[in-house]
């Protein structure tokens, strides 16, 4: 734990002296107390303001002991690690018939991560810590199959030169879309709706009416909904 102790005329002189060698911002620090100033009397035993300052961490140990708690209480076999880089977090589990920790189209999997997120920034107002969680390598999997999916319904929203709007999806997964296609020579994306309703469209682009279309015409304005059954959603 990085820490340093500071005197200084005021607590407050003290704090912001300690914030600086520790190069962090105020609420990124917790404080103790060692020393309140004192005038003393007639300017003789005047004392100065000490404190102790800890920049404060993810207690990624307690997130651990979460999950493990999880397993223990549905009567799974699996194994707890995770990754630590410089402003984020890594959380596997690994193990067998851990499908039920996934959920249809991973929202269990959300759910848990949602929670591991409250319990690490809690209380670290100045410095956010990005915690993700995987089961299994299924993240990987599904986002393979969101990057299909976009190349599939680009292709179909420019030869039909119509556009598809998708079935809702979580932020995480929009955005996985949309960076398979942001270069897309025929098509754009958009997000349309409100959480937890939100979705995408792809649109053809103006350049896709001069490709070669095998679909059937359709009035201008005109898009269809198009749903979708992943292979993940089945969590193995």
């Amino acid at each position: 734990m990085r820490e340093t102790e500071q005197t200084a005329k005021t607590v407050e002189e003290a704090i912001q002296q300690g914030v600086q060698i520790l190069g962090v911002q105020r609420d990124e620090v917790e404080v103790e107390i060692l020393e309140e100033p004192s005038s003393g009397i007639l300017g003789f035993g005047s004392k100065q303001a000490k404190v102790r300052l800890f920049v404060k961490e993810a207690d990624l140990p307690k997130a651990q002991n979460v999950l493990e708690e999880v397993l223990r209480l549905l009567s799974l076999k699996g194994v707890v690690d995770y990754v630590k880089s410089d402003d984020s977090v890594r959380f596997e589990i690994s193990g067998e018939d851990l499908g039920i920790l996934i959920g249809h189209r991973g929202e269990t999997l959300n759910a848990l991560q949602f929670i591991l997120n409250a319990i690490l920034n809690k209380g670290m107002e100045g410095k956010k810590t990005n915690v993700s969680l995987d089961v299994e390598g299924y993240r990987a999997r599904r986002d393979r199959t969101l990057q299909i999916l976009a190349e599939k319904m680009a292709q179909k929203a420019s030869t039909e030169r119509r556009s598809i709007l998708l079935e809702p999806m979580l932020p995480n997964e929009r955005r996985i879309i949309h960076l398979a296609l942001q270069n897309h020579p025929y098509v754009t994306t958009s997000s349309q709706g409100k959480e937890p309703m939100r979705r995408i469209l792809i649109s053809p682009k103006d350049s896709a009416k001069d490709k070669p279309s095998r679909g059937t015409r359709q009035r201008t304005g005109q898009h269809s909904r198009t749903s979708y059954r992943s292979a993940s959603s089945h969590n193995r």
